[in-house]
C-alpha cells in the first residue's frame, strides 16, 4: 500500500518542557512565524528512558510491555510503530541508542551483528545504533549529535526510509552531570538546536514531516523517574500539515504511535487505545 506521509521523529532525551520552551530558539523560531505547531506532552511512569521509548512505540503503558527499568531489557511483545509500517509496506530507520534494536527488533543486543544493519524484512530496516558503554559522571560516551543527525539524513537520502527515528542522550547525559539550572546546560541545549537547524530544513525539502520531543523532563538537579511536571512534561514540535489540538492541550505520550500510524494511514492495532491528537 501507499503510505500518506513520511515522518521522522527526533528524540531529544531528558529536556524538559520548560528547557525546550527557553532555549531551542531555532524550533520555536519555526512555532513563531507559523511553520510549526508546539505542544506539551507527559510522559508515562516511569519517567525513564527505556519504558519511556517502549511506550513511545507501543502506544502501551510499561505495566503492559513490562519495560519497566533500564537494565531489565527484552524485546517488546505488543505491535509497535516498526512492526505495523513494514507489514504496511513501508521503510524504516533507526539511528539510535541500542536499546531500540533491542525492543523492536531482537534481543539480546549483539554487539558487532547489532551496531548497523540493512534488513529488508525489519521491522527495523535500516539500523545505525550506539551503546555508549562505560558512561560515567566524567565522561558521557555520547556520539556527536552532528554525525547522528546526519547519519539520519543519509538514511533517508540513500534508501528513501518512509518513517525514521533519531535518539540522542546528549542532553540526558549532560542533566544528569550538570543539572538544568546552569550555563553548561544553556549552551548544550543552543548547540543541539543550532545542529537541528543545519538538517531540518533539508529533511522538509525532502518531503518528510518531522516531530521533534523528548521521551522525559529532568528535575533541576537532573532527576527523572518519577512523578511531577519537570520529570515527566517535554515539548513536541510538530513540522507537518493536518488539524491538531488547541495549543494548550495537554498530550498523552501514549498518543504518538497511534498519531503517526494515523497520520501515514497505516492501520493503528487494537493495542493502541490512545486517539490521535492530528487529523
Amino acid at each position: 500500500m501507499a503510505l500518506n506521509s513520511k515522518i521522522l521523529l527526533i528524540i531529544l532525551d531528558g529536556q524538559p518542557w520548560r528547557v525546550a520552551r527557553r532555549y531551542m530558539g531555532n524550533l520555536e523560531g519555526w512555532v513563531q512565524s507559523g511553520d510549526a505547531r508546539v505542544w506539551k506532552m507527559r510522559s508515562v511512569l516511569p519517567s525513564i528512558s527505556g519504558p519511556c521509548y517502549a511506550s513511545m512505540h507501543t502506544g502501551v503503558t510499561p505495566q503492559v510491555h513490562m519495560v519497566l527499568n533500564n537494565t531489565t531489557l527484552h524485546r517488546v511483545q505488543q505491535p509497535d510503530l516498526f512492526s505495523e509500517i513494514t507489514a504496511a509496506g513501508g521503510k524504516t530507520g533507526a539511528v539510535t541508542h541500542s536499546f531500540w534494536s533491542t525492543f523492536f527488533n531482537r534481543a539480546p543486543f549483539d554487539l558487532v551483528r547489532d551496531i548497523e544493519y540493512d534488513e529488508p524484512s525489519g521491522p527495523i530496516n535500516h539500523g545505525r545504533f550506539h551503546t555508549m558503554d562505560g558512561a560515567s559522571h566524567d565522561n558521557q560516551m555520547t556520539p556527536s549529535d552532528t554525525d547522528l543527525f546526519a547519519t539520519l539524513t543519509m538514511l533517508t537520502e540513500r534508501f528513501n526510509i518512509d518513517y525514521g527515528v533519531l535518539h540522542t542522550c546528549t542532553l540526558d547525559s549532560m542533566g544528569h552531570r550538570f543539572g538544568h539550572d546552569c550555563t553548561e546546560m544553556d549552551k548544550a541545549c543552543a548547540k543541539m538546536d543550532t545542529m537541528l537547524s543545519s538538517l531540518l530544513p533539508r529533511w522538509l525539502d525532502n518531503g518528510y514531516e518531522v516531530i521533534v520531543t523528548a521521551d522525559h523532563g529532568q528535575s533541576d538537579r537532573g532527576h527523572h523517574g518519577g512523578h511531577g511536571d519537570d520529570q515527566q512534561d517535554v515539548a513536541l514540535y510538530w513540522f507537518g500539515g493536518g488539524d491538531g489540538p488547541s495549543k494548550d492541550t495537554v498530550l498523552d505520550q501514549l498518543q504518538l504511535a497511534p498519531t503517526v500510524l494515523a497520520r501515514m494511514g497505516v492501520p493503528v492495532p487494537a493495542s493502541m487505545h490512545a486517539s490521535s491528537f492530528l487529523s
